[in-house]
């Protein structure tokens, strides 16, 4: 039994983005946006404006987001040394962003159907009741944008004292939510004042159709944005070549296997196999890499040709 200690060999497996204050500034604007998201669907029930309940529904989908990225930055934080997550809880995140997108999917969906209802069977409109609380919706959605906007990054300090910028794509996300959703109570506003002095009441409906291309576009974004996490995606090829050539210019090494993968929003790992007929340490081969910062977990398997059976 060995007792040297092991502690310099062991890789650090926590690769989730922690913002505190990114994370208090998200709940402060998860309440404005439920108070909002509440007032604007019964006003827009009860003054018959399609474009509000739009707004109220994509307010909706927002509160949703809002709530998973809460429970992402909790889960993230509270397992992030959990031995059953191989390689940490980086890719939590992105989940949460998965399934909000899949949400914002489902409510477009509603909020299209809904709108072309109302082309074909018009509601009367109270339209000054519908502004104000559109407006109100508004200046929440702005509020709510400086609120985040000064917290979509932040640094640490890398263990060689080097500044690293690394974004919060959970925060990113609920800040791209309220831009979106500020575009959209612009949109009703539009639609109401111009129902309003020009008499033209289908241009509410037709607003809550623009609406639901914008949750709809917003919505594939975010799908493409973490789907490559969740599925383990590659690193792109003129990354990996760079690696190859990295090593391959040193001494007779040939890569036999290379994997790169995502582990987190600013990670990933590296699995590498070479053979050479002039093996070095490790750590040599690891050097040769210390410039690709984009790899966080790096693991490296050397093989040795020996009694003829590498070809030159």
């Amino acid at each position: 039994m060995q007792n040297h200690s092991v502690e310099q060999w062991r890789h650090d497996h926590n690769f989730s983005v922690q913002n505190s204050k990114g994370e208090r500034r998200t709940y402060y604007v998860l309440i404005l946006t439920l108070i909002t998201m509440i007032v604007e669907i019964v006003a827009g029930n009860i003054y018959g404006s399609m474009a509000l309940l739009a707004d109220g529904w994509h307010m909706a989908t927002h509160v949703a987001a809002f709530t998973i990225a809460l429970f992402a930055y909790y889960y993230a934080r509270r397992n992030a040394d959990n031995p059953e997550f191989s390689f940490g809880t980086g890719k939590v995140n992105a989940l949460g962003g998965f399934a909000s997108a899949i949400a914002l999917a489902i409510v477009a969906l509603v909020m299209l159907v809904e709108s072309l209802q109302r082309i074909f069977e018009p509601h009367t409109i109270q339209f000054n009741e519908a502004i104000i609380v559109a407006s109100i919706g508004l200046l929440v959605n702005i509020i709510s944008v400086w609120l985040l906007k000064d917290d979509l990054s932040h640094s640490h300090n890398s263990t060689d004292n080097i500044n690293i910028e690394h974004y919060d794509h959970t925060l990113r996300a609920a800040y791209a939510h309220v831009l979106a959703d500020a575009l959209t109570s612009i949109l009703a506003i539009i639609a109401l004042v111009a129902g309003k002095f020009l008499g033209w009441n289908w241009f509410d409906p037709i607003m809550g159709i623009v609406g639901a291309i914008i949750i709809t576009r917003w919505s594939y974004g975010l799908i493409k944005e973490t789907s490559p996490l969740l599925l383990d995606a590659s690193i792109s090829e003129d990354y990996k070549s760079s690696i190859r050539k990295a090593i391959e210019n040193d001494a007779d090494n040939q890569i036999t296997d290379i994997h790169v993968w995502k582990i987190g929003a600013n990670d990933y790992a590296a699995i590498i196999s070479l053979v050479t007929h002039q093996p070095n340490s490790i750590q040599h081969y690891k050097t040769l890499l210390a410039d690709f910062d984009r790899i966080s977990h790096l693991t490296i398997e050397v093989n040795q040709c020996t009694n003829g059976q590498c070809v030159e």
